[in-house]
Formats: structure tokens, C-alpha cells, sequence
């Protein structure tokens, strides 16, 4: 029978209070035995203490023969009496002396006989005949020998419960520690452990691992959980095709748009041209003929350079990595793209001399420019690209950013930029892979890009490249 985990945590909750309570109890009675056995103890102290006392009361009347002695020793036998008789009602159940009733008898008799004496004494008789002072004192001292025994009795047993109590209280601890510790080892291995697993699991399917989670075979709601959550995962697995192959038809569709706008434009150009030379081919215009070649030229080079990009998004091509400073590589990129800066953008350089790493050169001179172009198409009104650099030594690598002044990214589409074929300029005016190359690079360099932006304050690119390289990789 298969036991829910709410179950197994009440019925070792119930095992946990039941066997406290069982302790609890034991310790409880202990602990009222002793209480009941100290104060027999007390009674019987003052029992013997009365008796001690009359008996010094007829030790004196024997040496002065004064009444008045012998009335105090009647009064302190009384109060004995009364003692002796509480205790029998009181304890009877708890005292180990079992013939209480015996001591009544012979406390009644030496009162008795102490009674006896007095009227004696009040019949005017001096003399007392020395077998009943014999008597008297034999009975006294019976009766006080008998009382010390019981209390003597009574005291060494209360010793040996205190003694019996402390060392049941200690083995009391040790169920207590046993159950503890079994509770415990129960809640790590059927709850604890089951939790962490979903949890880990959770984790990875946010990191977007939809791998199954390992059966958990508990009987109980975690292994239901897990079931559930590996059928959701399948499910989510299941979306995610579909998703990966609606976005694969989407960014076929922008590309296709894109890459149709882009070659139309030059491919007009250059059919424009050739009509026009078509036209004028009887013409003796040669400088206005060389004029239309050197665009049509210039528009199958636009075709090419369409047609290169997309071939570096899509193909891997050798790396040739080096040692080189990266203060000469940004400088080379600047110089690159200066003809295609406004005047009214300006660049503001803070890039240390002695940042030196291994690298494909090419590449990230490639990195430098695109997000230079993206900060200049950025700043349509003009403003400032901020390049700056720094050690990142306890990663072993350096950073980079590339800042600008422009209009800044809205956050709805912060996280698609580094999507393939994603642009948000018009139909025509870009592919959308210029970010997307970016990113494989800087992944390819095993380094990493992010970025920051607010709108109408700038765009910031942030980028970390390692100072060392594996060795020759295939980009």
C-alpha cells in the first residue's frame, strides 16, 4: 500500500509524540514516587523526633520524678500517635514499612503504661517498682529502635529512585536521540532529497534543458510531481519544435524578404544601366557610358558583399589565431569604417596599451566595426561613440565596450538584437545578420557579449575575450 508523503510525516510525528509521551509518563511517575516517598521520609522524621522527645521527657521524670515530665511525655506520645495514623492513611500505598499497624500497637502500649505512671503518681505513690521503670524503658527503646530502622529503610530507598530516576532520564535521551535521528535521516531522504532533484531539475528547464527528470520511486506525491513535471517537459519539448520551426519559417521569411530587397535594388540598377547602354550603344557619349558601367560596378559589388554575408552567417571558415594588441586592433577598425562617420559624431578612445591577447584578428576587427556601424546608424543626430577597454585578470581575459549617444534599443526587442535576419531598419536597408555574426564570433573566441540600453541615452555593448585560445578553431 502505497503511503502519501503527508502520511509518512504524520505517522512519524505520531511514532515521535507516542513514544515521548510513553517516556513522559514514565518520567512523570518517577518523579511522583519520589515525591510521595520524601515526604514519608519527613513524616517519619518527625514521627521518630516526637517519639525521641517523649522518651527524653520519661528519662527525666525518672530523675526528679517530676509530673509535669511525665505530661509532656503523654503529650509528645499523642502528637506520635496522630503522626503515625496520618502516615497509614496518607501513604500506606508507598511506605516499604508494611506493620505500621504494630508500631500503633506498642506506641499505644508505652502510652498506656506512661498513663499508668501518672496516676500512680497521682495516688501519691513515690516509689516506682523498678520492673515497671524496666518496662517503660524497654518498650521506649523498642519503639524507638523499630522507627530508625523504617526511616533508616525509607531513606536508602529514596536514594536509590533518585539514582534509578537520573539514569532513566538518561536512557530516556537515548530513544528520544534514536527517533531524532531517524525522523531526520527520514525527512533527507524522502522529502529533502526528492525536493532538491525537482528543484535542480526546475533549474536546468529554466536554463532551457528539457531533459527528463530521474523517476523518483518514493510511492508518494513527489513521485506524482516528478511524473507530471516529465510530462510537461515532454510537452514543452514538443512546443519548442514547433516554436524552433515557426521561428526557422519566420526568419526564412525576413531573410527571404530581406535578401529580395537588397539584390533587387542593385539588380534595377544594373538592368537600368544596360538599357540606357542599350539605348546609346550608337552614341559616341563615352564619358556618360563609363559612368553607367562604373555604377552598374558598383551595384554587383553591393550584390557580392549581400551574398558574402550571408555566406559568413552560415559557413565556417579557418582561423588563423595570433598574438596581437588589441589598442591596434580597435584603431584599425576606426580607420575602416572614418569614411562612413558623420562629421558630427565623434570618438572618444580609453583603451589601454598593454591589453595583448591570442586571437583571429580579422575577426574581431570584424566585431569592432559592425557595432561601430550599428553606434553610427545609431546617432542620426549626431554624438559621441566611447570605446574602452580593461584587465579582467581574475578571469583570466579583458572587457570591452563600444558606447554610444544614439536614440537607444526599446526593451520589448533588447533581447532579439542578436537574433539572425532580426532588424528593426526598413525593408531593404539590412539582412539583420550583422549581430548575429557578432555573437558568433565573440562564442567562437569563447568570450561573451551583452548589452545595456535606455531610450534616448545610448546603447552600451559590453565584451569579454579570454588572453588565450585553445588553438586553431573552425569559425
Amino acid at each position: 500500500m502505497k503511503i502519501s508523503i503527508r502520511g509518512k510525516i504524520f505517522l512519524a510525528f505520531v511514532i515521535f509524540i507516542g513514544i515521548s509521551s510513553l517516556i513522559w509518563a514514565r518520567s512523570y511517575y518517577s518523579q511522583y514516587i519520589l515525591n510521595q516517598k520524601i515526604q514519608i521520609i519527613e513524616r517519619k522524621y518527625d514521627l521518630l523526633n516526637t517519639i525521641l522527645e517523649a522518651r527524653r521527657y520519661e528519662k527525666n521524670y525518672f530523675l526528679s520524678f517530676d509530673k509535669k515530665n511525665i505530661t509532656e511525655a503523654l503529650n509528645y506520645i499523642q502528637r506520635a500517635e496522630d503522626i503515625l495514623r496520618d502516615i497509614l492513611t496518607r501513604y500506606s500505598k508507598y511506605t516499604l514499612a508494611q506493620n505500621l499497624d504494630e508500631r500503633i500497637t506498642e506506641l499505644v502500649t508505652y502510652k498506656d503504661s506512661l498513663a499508668n505512671l501518672l496516676k500512680l503518681q497521682e495516688q501519691g505513690y513515690l516509689m516506682v517498682p523498678p520492673n515497671t521503670v524496666e518496662r517503660i524503658r524497654s518498650q521506649g527503646r523498642i519503639l524507638t529502635s523499630e522507627l530508625e530502622k523504617i526511616v533508616t529503610k525509607e531513606r536508602q530507598f529514596t536514594q536509590n529512585l533518585i539514582g534509578k530516576s537520573k539514569t532513566i532520564h538518561l536512557l530516556a535521551l537515548i530513544p528520544v536521540f534514536i527517533l531524532s535521528v531517524l525522523v531526520a535521516l527520514f525527512l533527507i531522504f524522502n522529502v529533502n532529497r526528492p525536493l532538491k532533484t525537482i528543484e535542480n531539475a526546475i533549474t536546468r528547464i529554466a536554463r532551457g534543458d528539457f531533459n527528463n527528470i530521474p523517476e523518483i520511486k518514493t510511492g508518494d506525491e513527489f513521485e506524482s510531481l516528478v511524473t507530471s513535471l516529465n510530462n510537461m517537459i515532454d510537452e514543452l519539448n514538443k512546443r519548442s519544435k514547433q516554436l524552433v520551426q515557426a521561428q526557422k519559417l519566420a526568419s526564412l521569411g525576413r531573410l527571404t524578404s530581406g535578401v529580395a530587397h537588397e539584390l533587387n535594388n542593385p539588380l534595377n540598377n544594373i538592368s537600368t544601366s544596360l538599357q540606357i547602354l542599350i539605348e546609346e550603344l550608337a552614341e559616341n557619349n563615352l564619358e556618360y557610358k563609363k559612368e553607367l558601367l562604373t555604377g552598374a560596378e558598383k551595384e554587383v559589388e553591393r550584390g557580392k558583399e549581400i551574398v558574402r554575408s550571408l555566406l559568413e552567417f552560415a559557413r565556417e571558415r579557418s582561423l588563423s589565431l595570433k598574438h596581437v594588441v588589441f589598442k591596434d586592433l580597435v584603431d584599425s577598425a576606426i580607420s575602416q569604417v572614418r569614411s562612413q562617420v558623420p562629421d558630427n559624431i565623434h570618438f572618444n578612445i580609453d583603451v589601454p596599451e598593454d591589453i595583448r591577447a591570442t586571437l583571429g584578428p580579422q575577426r574581431i576587427e570584424r566585431v569592432l566595426i559592425n557595432l561601430i556601424v550599428n553606434a553610427v546608424h545609431a546617432m542620426k543626430d549626431g554624438g559621441e561613440i566611447t570605446i574602452s577597454a580593461r584587465h579582467e585578470k581574475a578571469q583570466d581575459g579583458f572587457s570591452f565596450h563600444v558606447i554610444d549617444t544614439g536614440e537607444g534599443i526599446d526593451e520589448k526587442i533588447l533581447s532579439k538584437i542578436f537574433d539572425p535576419f532580426f532588424t528593426t531598419k526598413g525593408v531593404g536597408k539590412g539582412s539583420g545578420l550583422g549581430l548575429s555574426i557578432v555573437y558568433g564570433i565573440m562564442e567562437q573566441h569563447d568570450g561573451k557579449i551583452s548589452v545595456s540600453s535606455e531610450i534616448g541615452k545610448g546603447t552600451t555593448f559590453t565584451c569579454f575575450l579570454p588572453y588565450h585560445q585553445a588553438g586553431e578553431r573552425q569559425l
